[in-house]
């Protein structure tokens, strides 16, 4: 069994009017990987450390490989560009935790 992963996002987004179309393409893209979004842009409060992200973003998706393809994905590809100049991204990658079957609880 794969263990799902998380592609977190910290964006900085410099024109809202013109991310829009960025945002359209990417939950195209999103949905062909079999992803889904967890936190998209709600309210952030950092308890501890300096990390203030301007809007997090949260996507699982059911494995390492296919978020990797995802990001690779001429889908994606065309996300980025239309995000070009518009906004600024971090993004990590990281492996969640294997899920236990339902029925072993």
């Amino acid at each position: 069994m794969s263990k799902p992963a998380y592609l977190v996002v910290d964006a900085r987004v410099h024109d809202a009017e013109r991310i829009l179309r960025y945002r359209e393409l990417a939950e195209i893209a999103v949905a062909r990987f079999g992803g889904r979004y967890l936190a998209r842009g709600g309210a952030t409060e950092t308890l501890e450390g300096g990390w203030a992200p301007q809007r997090l973003v949260i996507v699982a998706f059911p494995s390492m490989e296919v978020a990797r393809s995802f990001h690779d994905s001429p889908e994606y590809r065309a996300a980025r560009a239309a995000r070009a100049g518009i906004a600024d991204f971090d993004i990590l990658l990281t492996e969640g935790l294997e899920e236990a079957p339902a029925d072993s609880v």
